[in-house]
């Protein structure tokens, strides 16, 4: 145990060695909003936006500049404040992932796929707003299975989806080993075969 925890540790001082130098690609922040600008899941990796106030007022700006596109189809890329913004639209969900104006696109491109890919087999293609909250723990095991500390770790979003997936609750453990997130999905799931039947 010991061992893994310092393998850990020596994995993310070097990653964030290689970061500060500009080695590796990095991600200031990826944000799923609805339809109105609201947060639905957003996850901060930078200080760019020390407050709470100031995450909100970017959310907003990031929002109101790219709302009237049409970036339903293919994912738009625009450049706001320095920072390299990629973004996706599907029902009332709007995707955005934020690099330095100094990142590849193509890489935040495929972070941002990667989580919509993710996103998509987690809620079984049904991406909206009410499923997403309905499920956002697992949209939230996602953003750290893609990210962590501004560090891609994972694009593919089938294997984000699987690695998410294993993370989850085993329906048939005993209650009293489940924590009480996963007491209450089992609830839920019990609840809702119990209704359509």
């Amino acid at each position: 145990y010991r061992s893994s925890k310092l393998q850990s540790a020596g994995k993310q001082l070097l990653l964030s060695d290689m970061a500060s130098q500009g080695l590796c690609p990095s991600i200031k922040n990826i944000l799923l909003l609805d339809s109105e600008g609201k947060r639905v899941a957003v996850k901060y990796y930078s200080d760019d936006w020390p407050t709470n106030n100031a995450k909100l007022a970017f959310e907003k700006f990031v929002f109101t500049k790219t709302v009237k596109t049409n970036a339903r189809t293919e994912a738009e890329v625009t450049l706001l404040e320095n920072n390299i913004i990629i973004y996706k639209f599907v029902q009332d969900l709007h995707f955005f992932v934020t690099g330095g104006e100094d990142e590849n696109e193509l890489i935040l491109a495929s972070v941002l796929q990667g989580f919509f890919d993710a996103v998509t087999l987690l809620l079984r293609s049904n991406v909206d707003k009410r499923e997403a909250l309905e499920n956002l723990d697992l949209i939230l095991l996602c953003l750290d299975e893609i990210v962590d500390g501004g560090m891609i770790l994972e694009t593919n979003g089938p294997l984000i989806a699987e690695k998410v997936t294993s993370h989850s609750l085993d329906a048939d453990a005993p209650l009293s080993e489940q924590t009480l997130t996963q007491a209450w999905a089992t609830a839920r799931e019990h609840l809702t075969r119990t209704l359509l039947k």
